[in-house]
């Protein structure tokens, strides 16, 4: 049913794919750090605690699984990439963890590759991208925080954003958590890659 909040529950967190749950299904969502990943999650599931949201950037440390309790399959929370105040020895591993969990997770349907909005993709996101599609791993674009575009610069700013991505601007989902804009749309496209 369409507009029907996702119900998650947190299952487990991991560093290596070895450690996870097994699956039918999942999808995965990754962006760089502040890309506003976890408060996404949060409105999927209309549950504002759900994932741990903080003003520090990089606060998401493990692959954090999620089971879709009302439609079966799990749903994963990433580490992000990019700046974060973290230990060092913390933020090397996050490459391989995230590589190896991308290349190794059975059932991963596809991943979702948050991309701001209201600044467009950073090169890291142009290289998350690259590495997805020389990798075959099926993904999608999610642009976040478009309620922090003004509504004359929209049109622009979603063409900016497709080209610095190498999309059409239909090929991505644009999304506010705040605002609520196109969770809905967001929460369909989930449960199609899970059922």
């Amino acid at each position: 049913m369409s507009g029907r909040p996702l119900q998650l529950r947190f299952v487990s967190s991991a560093t290596r794919t070895h450690q996870l749950p097994e699956t039918a299904a999942e999808v995965a969502f990754v962006g760089r750090s502040n890309v506003g990943k976890s408060s996404l999650i949060n409105a999927l599931a209309n549950q504002k605690q759900l994932a741990r949201v903080s003003n520090t950037p990089g606060r998401t440390q493990l692959i954090n699984v999620f089971t879709v309790v009302d439609g079966g399959g799990t749903l994963v929370d990433l580490p992000g990439y990019g700046y974060a105040k973290v230990p060092g020895h913390i933020r090397k591993d996050w490459g391989p963890m995230i590589e190896g969990y991308l290349l190794e997770r059975e059932g991963l349907e596809t991943v979702f590759v948050l991309v701001d909005g209201a600044i467009g993709p950073t090169p890291l996101d142009v290289q998350m991208l690259d590495w997805l599609a020389d990798n075959e791993v099926p993904h999608t674009v999610v642009a976040t925080k478009m309620d922090k575009v003004k509504s004359s610069k929209k049109r622009t700013r979603k063409r900016e954003l497709a080209e610095g991505c190498r999309l059409e601007v239909g090929d991505i989902v644009w999304v506010s958590s705040a605002k609520g804009i196109n969770i809905d749309q967001l929460r369909d496209l989930v449960r199609s890659h899970l059922s």
